[in-house]
């Protein structure tokens, strides 16, 4: 089985490799790469990603091919897809960072900025936080009992059009989006590879999903 972690200039790529190869056996091989046919042939696909939405976008949109070979791969071969940070934001309508800017239309929503109720939370979100609200989805097996944290850095949050798209919540000032999901596809806006045990659970998960 080929896992693609693709490679666009954006993402804290080797160190999600590192705990995708931890937790995969060796039937299982992991490829960071920009190749679009590498992309398209992929039996599961990870999508990272760290800085601004818009910055993302014209990156991903730079490598030739790229977003066809995820199409083909995730939308038409319903391939199972993860995409991480901003990875997941880029699974929305549009994301309203500096401008507004087409996502891959994936997930129904929008990318807005986090504004926090509570005036003294500081903006980004960053660190640990409590994975709440989570859906009883295969990704995201035995992490839904209210007791495991999740390691955040994000100023911008997905709300998705329909509720039943949003896969797990957090509090900060109010409900972000911790994850959302439909069909093949899911998304965090936490680092697994920076979650420790949560992290290295889901990422198991998710290489055992068959969706």
């Amino acid at each position: 089985m080929s896992v693609v972690i693709v490679d666009y200039g954006s993402g804290n790529l080797r160190s999600a490799a590192k705990a995708f190869e931890r937790m995969a056996d060796a039937r299982v091989e992991i490829q960071v790469t920009d190749d679009v046919a590498r992309i398209a042939a992929a039996d599961r696909l990870v999508l990272p990603g760290v800085g601004a939405f818009g910055d993302c976008r014209r990156g991903l949109a730079a490598v030739d091919g790229a977003i066809e070979a995820l199409e083909e791969a995730v939308i038409q071969k319903g391939r199972p897809f993860l995409g991480i940070c901003v990875g997941m934001q880029l699974m929305a309508d549009e994301g309203r960072e500096h401008g507004t800017h087409s996502g891959l239309g994936w997930i129904p929503g929008a990318v807005d900025a986090v504004r926090p109720a509570d005036p003294a939370l500081k903006v980004p979100h960053m660190g640990w936080n409590l994975l709440d609200e989570v859906a009883d989805h295969p990704v995201f097996a035995g992490l839904s009992d209210g007791a495991h944290y999740a390691y955040f850095v994000h100023s911008y949050h997905l709300t998705p059009v329909d509720p039943a798209h949003r896969l797990a919540s957090v509090e900060y000032g109010g409900r972000l989006t911790a994850a959302v999901g439909r069909d093949n596809m899911v998304g965090v806006q936490f680092h697994p590879e920076k979650s420790q045990a949560a992290g290295l659970r889901l990422i198991a998960n998710f290489l055992e999903w068959r969706p």
